[in-house]
């Protein structure tokens, strides 16, 4: 694991945020299903204190793709 993250409980079950401190802010929302894979379903510059509530629902949206995906196969 990174060592600034957090879970997203707001995306979906199993979801973190690993947090990059650079001259800006930096966010990847990730989910790991398997021991050998790391989904990234969102990455984005933050630029305000509180996650906009359409990067919550994009990564939202991918992780319904991903896990229906998933099903299917």
């Amino acid at each position: 694991m990174p060592s600034d993250w957090k879970t997203i409980k707001a995306v979906g079950a199993g979801v973190f945020e690993i947090r990059i401190h650079t001259e800006a802010e930096h966010r990847v929302f990730c989910i790991a299903r398997c021991a050998d894979i790391v989904y990234v379903l969102h990455a984005f510059e933050k630029r305000t204190r509180r996650t906009r509530q359409a990067d919550i629902s994009l990564a939202r949206r991918r992780l319904a793709q991903l896990l229906e995906l998933r099903r299917q196969n």
